[in-house]
């Protein structure tokens, strides 16, 4: 009775002993390919360079994006601006600056003709 008790555990151990074997070589497989991802320093760079790529990409179509926005409101201020001063004519500030310049014009010519006499 102890023998054939051997025996079945003798097989049980054995059937044991190699999934144990199985599932160590699996993990040392799996281990193996993670080592040599990380040693493969080609590749890194390369999905490194890859992902910077990406991060640049998206950044510059964000700042074109906001660039247009401003300048869509840029055009529209000037736009405004532009209708506002039809509506008015003229704008006043060039005739302010020509009167200015005909006063000092007659200022300069009263103190020339005084130092004169």
């Amino acid at each position: 009775m102890t023998g054939s008790a051997n025996g079945r555990n003798g097989t049980g151990d054995t059937e044991a002993l190699r999934e144990e074997i199985r599932r160590t070589r699996v993990e040392l497989g799996e281990t193996m390919e993670a080592l040599a991802a990380k040693a493969d320093v080609k590749a890194r760079l390369r999905s490194s360079a890859e992902q910077a790529k990406g991060r640049v990409r998206e950044q510059a179509a964000q700042t074109v994006a906001r660039v247009r926005g401003q300048a869509a409101q840029g055009a529209e201020a000037a736009r405004e601006r532009a209708a506002a001063g039809a509506e008015l004519g003229r704008s006043p500030v060039p005739w302010a600056a020509v009167a200015a310049g005909a006063v000092a014009t007659m200022i300069v010519l009263l103190i020339v003709r005084g130092r004169r006499r």
